[in-house]
């Protein structure tokens, strides 16, 4: 199993309290290795080796739980992200040299 990315909107994530909780809950699960909150959206971010499901599941109890993506860890996607900038350079380049030769 790969790492994930799980983004999930707490709606009871009102206040420093029920963040806490929130962490808490999560950081109960075997297997994650960053957790982030984010008060003023309401979102949770968790990062590692673990069941989406299960991390529902234990949030469940803090309060109501939705899911907003669930994906490979951020690694993977700012490799993808360096390779769509080299990619798009090249292509600036051509489009430059083509209008040169006019």
């Amino acid at each position: 199993m790969a790492q994930q990315k799980v983004v999930l909107k707490v709606l009871t994530m009102t206040d420093d309290k029920t963040k806490q909780k929130a962490i808490e809950a999560a950081a109960d699960i075997i297997g994650i290795d960053s957790i982030a909150a984010d008060l003023k959206d309401q979102k949770l971010t968790v990062v590692g080796l673990m069941d989406p499901v299960a991390v529902v599941k234990k949030l469940k109890k803090v309060g109501k739980v939705d899911i907003v993506t669930v994906g490979p860890a951020k690694e993977e996607k700012k490799d993808e992200k360096k390779d769509e900038k080299k990619d798009g350079k090249k292509e600036d380049k051509k489009e430059e040299k083509k209008e040169d030769k006019k």
